[in-house]
C-alpha cells in the first residue's frame, strides 16, 4: 500500500470506517493496533534517523580517528584508522545551535584536554551536525597515542564526547586499506573513499543502511581520467566526496589531487566491479582537496571544494583556498565535454568559465563544512594558530 503525504496506516484500518459497518472483533482490533504500532515505530525511526542495527552500547574504543560526517538524527560517522567505519548515535538533535563568536587558539584548547603540547596536536577533521548545527572536531596527538572527538558549544567551549551510554555499530572495510580519505551519508548507503595496496588502489566503499554492527562494506575499484596528467589513473584516491543525484540516479562526486572533480555512477554497479568516472571540471594542478560540501544560493545548487596549494604559485593570500562549481555543470554525460575535454578553471582569474569561481571567505581555511545555505564553519590558520568561526557563503 502506497501512503500519501499526511496519511498513516490507521486511515485505512476498519476502526476508522463508519459505525454502520460490521464491528470488528477484539482480536482483529488488537491486530490492527499492532500493525499501526509497528508502522508508527518504523515511521518514527525513519524520521529520527535511527540507522544502525545490532547496536553495541558504550565506548567504541576507536583505534584512531579520521574523517567525520553525519547522517540523519545526529548519526556520527567516523573513519577509523585500521580499516573500519564506526556509526555512533549521538542523540544530538536539539534545536539549531550556532557559534556566537570566533574561537581563538583551538589547538591550544584541545592540547590542554589531551595533555600534550599545542604544537603536538593535529586536528584531523571538522564536521557540522545538520540536526543541531553543532560543530564536531576530530583531533589527535601527532604521535597517535591520544585522540578524541570534541563538540563546540555556542560560546566556543570544547568538550570531548562521552561515549559511555551511546550506541554504535562498527563495519569493517575489506582488504588492506592504507587510509580512508573521506566518508559521507547517501540515504540508502554510507560511502567512503580510500586507498588500498592493490593494483587498482583507488577504492569506493559502500555500507548499506541501516548500518549493521559486524558487517563488511562492499568495495568498488575506481578509475579516473586526470585532466592535468592527461591519462587514466587507478592509484590516486578520492580525497573528498559528496553524494549526488541526477535524473533519479545515484552518483558520488569526488575531488582528486591536481584537481579534477569527477562523478562516479553507483546504480546497478556490482560489488567488486571497477567504476570509471567522468571528469567534469579541472580546478588546476598542484592542489590537494581538503573538504567538499554542497549548498543552495541564488536559485542554484553549488558544490564547494576546499583545497591546499602545494606549488609555490598562489591564487590569493593563502595556500588554502576554495572554489565553488554550479552543480548544473555536473549533469553532462556527453563524451565531448568530459575527461580530456573537461571544463578547465581559468587559473588567472577569480571567476571563469561560467559557473566556476573562487570563494574569498575560504582563504586560509584548513578545515571547512556547511552550517547552513548562508554560512560555513571554517577552521582558519591565523598567525601560527587555528581559529574557528562562521563565514558567509556567496
Amino acid at each position: 500500500m502506497m501512503l500519501q503525504e499526511n496519511e498513516s496506516l490507521i486511515d485505512f484500518l476498519p476502526l476508522r470506517k463508519p459505525m454502520k459497518t460490521k464491528p470488528i472483533s477484539i482480536v482483529a482490533g488488537l491486530v490492527a493496533l499492532a500493525l499501526f504500532a509497528g508502522f508508527t515505530a518504523v515511521h518514527a525511526a525513519a524520521k529520527t534517523g535511527a540507522s544502525i542495527t545490532k547496536a553495541q552500547t558504550g565506548d567504541p574504543a576507536l583505534k584512531g580517528i579520521g574523517a567525520l560526517a553525519f547522517g540523519p538524527g545526529g548519526l556520527l560517522l567516523v573513519a577509523e584508522n585500521g580499516g573500519a567505519i564506526v556509526a555512533i548515535e549521538t542523540g544530538d538533535a536539539s534545536p539549531t545551535v550556532k557559534l556566537s563568536a570566533r574561537v581563538e587558539d583551538v589547538a591550544g584548547a584541545i592540547a590542554q584536554q589531551l595533555k600534550v603540547a599545542a604544537d603536538a596536536v593535529s586536528i584531523v577533521d571538522l564536521a557540522v551536525n545538520p540536526a543541531s548545527g553543532r560543530i564536531y572536531l576530530a583531533a589527535q596527538s601527532k604521535d597517535g597515542k591520544s585522540h578524541s572527538i570534541f563538540t563546540v558549544s555556542t560560546k566556543g567551549d570544547l568538550a570531548p564526547i562521552d561515549f559511555s551510554k551511546l550506541k554504535y555499530a562498527r563495519v569493517a572495510i575489506p582488504g588492506k586499506v592504507s587510509r580512508i580519505t573521506d566518508v559521507a551519508f547517501a540515504g540508502d548507503r554510507v560511502l567512503a573513499a580510500g586507498q588500498s595496496n592493490e593494483e587498482f588502489s583507488s577504492k569506493i566503499y559502500a555500507l548499506p543502511t541501516p548500518i549493521e554492527h559486524g558487517a563488511t562494506a562492499n568495495v568498488y575499484s575506481a578509475e579516473t581520467y586526470h585532466v592535468a596528467h592527461n591519462k587514466w589513473e587507478t592509484k590516486a584516491p578520492i580525497q573528498s566526496l559528496v553524494p549526488y543525484e541526477e535524473g533519479g540516479k545515484q552518483y558520488v562526486v569526488g575531488s582528486f589531487v591536481c584537481t579534477p572533480v569527477v562523478k562516479f555512477p553507483l546504480d546497478a554497479v556490482q560489488p567488486g566491479a571497477t567504476i570509471r568516472g567522468l571528469s567534469i571540471i579541472e580546478l588546476g594542478s598542484g592542489n590537494r582537496p581538503l573538504d567538499m560540501f554542497t549548498y543552495r544560493s541564488g536559485g542554484k545548487n553549488w558544490v564547494v571544494t576546499q583545497t591546499q596549494r602545494f606549488h609555490k604559485t598562489l591564487f590569493g593570500p593563502s595556500q588554502f583556498w576554495g572554489a565553488r562549481v554550479d552543480m548544473a555543470l555536473m549533469a553532462t554525460n556527453d563524451d565531448a565535454k568530459v575527461n580530456k575535454n573537461a571544463i578547465r578553471r581559468d587559473t588567472t582569474k577569480p571567476k571563469g568559465p561560467d559557473g566556476v569561481e573562487i570563494v574569498d571567505a575560504l582563504f586560509g581555511a584548513v578545515q571547512v563544512d556547511k552550517h547552513s545555505d548562508a554560512e560555513a564553519v571554517v577552521l582558519r590558520e591565523k598567525e601560527g594558530k587555528l581559529t574557528l568561526e562562521l563565514v558567509p557563503l556567496p
